[in-house]
């Protein structure tokens, strides 16, 4: 896929490597983009490039596809929602991870 910036380059990730859950937070702006549509960021941000893992990137997109909740009032249940929906569909590469899905989901 053709990205629209560099994942490892200064826009992508601030001249280090970042990945998953920590470059999609950076996309928000806990006082201002508060409620938060599901929808509307995927809209804005969909075709943004996240390093999964040293050899893994994938659309924000395909993240969100599992993301259940449609509006968020806080950070907070939204970075929940994001995670959980990362480790359900194998986008969460750290050890132990397979421990938070349990079906339980956090608001």
């Amino acid at each position: 896929m053709d990205w629209p910036h560099d994942p490892d380059g200064e826009e992508g990730s601030e001249g280090m490597r970042k990945y998953g859950q920590a470059i999609i937070a950076k996309k928000i702006d806990e006082e201002e983009d508060f409620p938060l549509s599901r929808d509307e960021f995927v809209e804005a941000h969909g075709d943004e490039p996240i390093r999964i893992d040293y050899q893994t990137v994938v659309p924000l997109r395909d993240i969100f596809e599992n993301v259940e909740q449609e509006e968020f009032d806080a950070f907070v249940p939204f970075h929940k929602a994001v995670g959980r929906a990362m480790r359900e569909s194998g986008y969460w590469f750290y050890e132990g991870a397979d421990q938070f899905v349990s079906g339980k989901k956090s608001a």
